[in-house]
């Protein structure tokens, strides 16, 4: 398994920050850096198929060597990393037998169990961490790796028979485009997994329903000393806007299957006030309610300060894939015992967030997430451990192996 650590740390050198102000598909060239050094790579293993389309996406096809009738899997990780931090000249440090303790990363940061709990977990085991001044890029280029290396695999031992296998690298999914232009009906696999999931064992095919949603709140402004009764001032309004939603549902005090509301910016004058906010629930009937809370305190400040006086658009994002993944719980299932396999314990959680795969799944490609092996993914306290990263090439591997052997 050496070469899934050798090859994550030639992807994580590569730059491909993804920018949600470029109005292109990728949003940055230097994905396409990264999209033409997989493609060389796929076809030095013989997959003649091989392409990048105009949009960045890299697909290849591994043909089956087997007679029998099995299923079309697609395996897919994303090509981006966040847009906030830097990726630019990230510098991988490994941390060889971890004790449990501090990891200096630099003479100013340090990687702490008192920051991070889950280090404890990994006390033996050999880290991959950042040097304090990027993100790592785990998110996704360990799934990349991992996928890489369990084609190679594959392709060096003829003898582990398989069924057709697809695969895809998408660009822009931490800017919630990586499923824009995904040729679902080219890529030809019946399902297939993300490999975008973090700790090890984690097996996911229920997420939020999302949506975005802009306040726009227009005031009337006059001079503050003869302002009685004429005056109305946005920024107050916009306060009154903020105060009647559900104080305690923001990300910052929910968990687990809990959704929330979350304001992530606010830009005002008494003339003009904008509020921008992401809407998120598990179940359909939470997500309308909640978007049913905004229009109704729309509709109650208008009744109050004049009709136009609050502007609501709200944007649908995503929705659960769990509805399109229940009907087809065999992947799942599959999923989970690859894992026991390979000695992990599969911890199947909700995404407090989305993935590509729920889109894909309301695309026809019904897409669970398994996990990748990363912590502390878009800062500079993001670290990985090269056994996470090998176990889940085993699982993969173990998937492909389970539906050969049906």
């Amino acid at each position: 398994m050496k070469k899934v650590e050798e090859k994550f740390l030639e992807y994580v050198k590569i730059n491909t920050k993804s920018d949600e102000t470029t109005g292109t598909t990728p949003s940055t060239k230097e994905q396409l850096v990264l999209a033409e050094k997989l493609y060389d790579e796929l076809k030095k293993l013989g997959l003649k198929d091989a392409r990048i389309s105009e949009y960045g996406y890299v697909y290849a096809t591994l043909e089956s060597n087997t007679d029998k009738d099995i299923p079309t899997i697609g395996f897919i990780a994303h090509m981006d990393t966040a847009p906030d931090y830097s990726g630019k000249n990230v510098k991988p440090q490994i941390i060889e037998n971890y004790d449990g303790g501090d990891i200096k990363l630099n003479d100013v940061d340090i990687l702490s169990p008192s920051f991070s709990k889950e280090l404890k977990n990994y006390v033996g085991q050999r880290l991959i961490t950042t040097d304090g001044t990027t993100l790592l890029g785990a998110d996704d280029k360990a799934g990349i790796a991992e996928i890489m290396t369990a084609i190679e695999y594959l392709v060096e031992n003829p003898e582990i028979k398989h069924g057709t296998i697809k695969i895809a690298f998408t660009p822009d999914e931490e800017i919630g485009e990586g499923a824009d232009h995904f040729d679902v009906e080219g890529f030809g696999a019946d399902f297939a997994y993300t490999m975008d999931g973090g700790t090890i064992g984690e097996l996911e095919f229920e997420n939020f329903n999302a949506a975005s949603a802009k306040v726009i709140i227009h005031g009337v402004n006059v001079h503050p000393g003869y302002a009685k009764n004429k005056m109305i001032n946005s920024i107050m309004v916009a306060n009154e806007f903020i105060n009647a939603l559900p104080l305690e549902e923001v990300p910052e005090k929910t968990e687990g299957r809990e959704g929330f509301n979350h304001l992530t910016d606010i830009n005002g004058t008494v003339e003009k006030t904008t509020l921008n906010y992401i809407i998120r629930d598990f179940t359909t009937e939470g997500f309308e309610e909640r978007i049913k809370d905004f229009e109704d305190i729309t509709r109650s400040l208008n009744e109050v300060y004049g009709e136009g006086t609050v502007e609501l658009s709200i944007k649908e994002s995503y929705r659960n894939m769990r509805e399109k993944i229940e009907p087809l719980m065999h992947i799942v299932e599959t999923a989970k015992q690859a894992m026991i396999d390979s000695g992990i314990t599969p911890k199947i959680t909700a995404v407090r967030g989305g993935t590509d795969g729920a889109r894909l799944s309301f695309m026809g490609l019904p897409t669970p997430n398994i996990f990748a092996g990363g912590e502390n993914f878009h800062g500079k306290y993001e670290y990985i451990p090269i056994e996470s990263m090998e176990k889940a090439v085993e699982v993969i591997i173990n998937i492909i192996k389970a539906y050969a052997n049906k």
